[in-house]
């Protein structure tokens, strides 16, 4: 029988990397103060992990190593879309079994649970084209909405009001948005203005969280698993957070400026005085304490040199592309929370906890 009856909410936002996932992981704390038994679900999910021959979604994995929440991990993640998966779905249009797969996994999340988090794909019409979007999955779900936009007054509503139309089209209803990544000094201007502005389209707004650099600050982890990469050192200081990428292709005096904590260097192989440079003594007298190095080009460093990279306390990592390269694929990279993220972890919940009217939408919810 379908569960009509434990409380959830589905977690949307207006376009991809709004803030979906942070929103998510930070609720999921929050809501554990009015319900301590919590489900989680991602119906249909682009980016995956290999769990025990299963493909499970990145953000579900995320939730269940951060939470423990006790739900078969395969059900939280019910639909895979594969690169061949929307092929598949044109030929044979198999909807109906689509649509049983996601209730029966809901229903299997929902299990003794007091409330069940259901987060979406990118904005309410993703997933139409095997007719799944984000608006028709959360009318299957029966499931309240909440939206994220990233912070602004004009761009965002305008958003909003597309994804809406959709949303409303389907009969689902919005019981607010929150606003992510707001620049701090501009956050009372724009919560006045974008509740105005909300309130003209019948919508409450229910939190604006301050953007914090952090947050889109890569790890040494990620760089590691983006960048094909040997590591020369024992640290394991894989979770440091880069702040600053330092190309280093001046001269010793000038690159020393800019060793600094959360820094990133990126430099030659064979720029061997550089390398010293960043394991002498700075103004502390103490190492300077980067986030990690890169040596590119492939060229592996005298037996010198490598007893001083051995001995330094952050990853040092040999690649064979070139220095524009890695700064280039760094700059790209979209940076997603992780498990070992402690520290983002934290500071998402204490963001969550502080800038969003949690018991407001818990009220909405079950109204």
């Amino acid at each position: 029988m379908k569960n009509i009856v434990t409380p959830r909410l589905f977690i949307a936002a207006t376009r991809q990397n709004d803030g979906k996932t942070t929103t998510s992981l930070g609720l999921l704390a929050a809501l554990r103060r009015y319900y301590p038994r919590i489900g989680y679900i991602k119906p249909v999910g682009q980016r995956f992990v290999d769990v025990q021959e299963h493909k499970i979604d990145e953000d579900s994995f995320l939730m269940d190593k951060v939470y423990g929440l006790n739900c078969p991990l395969p059900e939280m993640s019910p639909i895979a879309v594969a690169s061949d998966f929307t092929k598949k779905y044109l030929n044979s249009a198999n909807n109906d079994q689509l649509v049983r797969r996601v209730e029966q996994a809901f229903d299997r999340v929902a299990w003794e649970k007091d409330f069940v988090l259901c987060e979406g794909t990118g904005h309410a019409g993703v997933g139409s084209v095997f007719d799944l979007s984000n608006a028709r999955v959360a009318r299957i779900l029966n499931a309240k909405v909440i939206l994220v936009t990233q912070g602004g007054i004009g761009r965002p509503i305008d958003e909003i009001a597309l994804n809406q139309a959709l949303f409303e089209r389907d009969g689902v209803e919005i019981i607010g948005v929150i606003l992510n990544k707001v620049i701090q000094h501009k956050l009372d201007y724009i919560t006045e203005f974008a509740r105005k502005g909300l309130e003209r389209r019948g919508l409450q707004l229910l939190g604006v969280i301050p953007h914090q650099r952090m947050l889109s600050s890569p790890t040494m982890e990620l760089i590691k698993d983006v960048l094909e990469v040997s590591q020369l050192n024992d640290s394991d200081q894989f979770n440091n957070i880069i702040d600053h990428v330092v190309v280093a292709a001046m001269s010793t005096a000038n690159a020393r400026k800019h060793f600094k904590p959360g820094s990133l260097m990126i430099v030659p192989a064979d720029r061997e005085e550089l390398i010293e440079t960043a394991a002498s003594a700075g103004e502390t007298g103490l190492p300077t304490k980067l986030s990690g190095m890169i040596l590119t080009d492939d060229l592996k460093p005298s037996n010198r040199v490598l007893k001083i990279i051995r001995s330094m306390p952050y990853p040092v990592y040999l690649t064979s592309q070139n220095s524009y390269q890695v700064a280039s694929t760094v700059h790209d990279l979209i940076v997603k929370t992780r498990p070992g993220d402690a520290a983002k972890i934290a500071l998402i919940r204490d963001l969550v906890k502080t800038h969003v009217d949690v018991g407001n939408i818990v009220d909405r919810t079950i109204r």
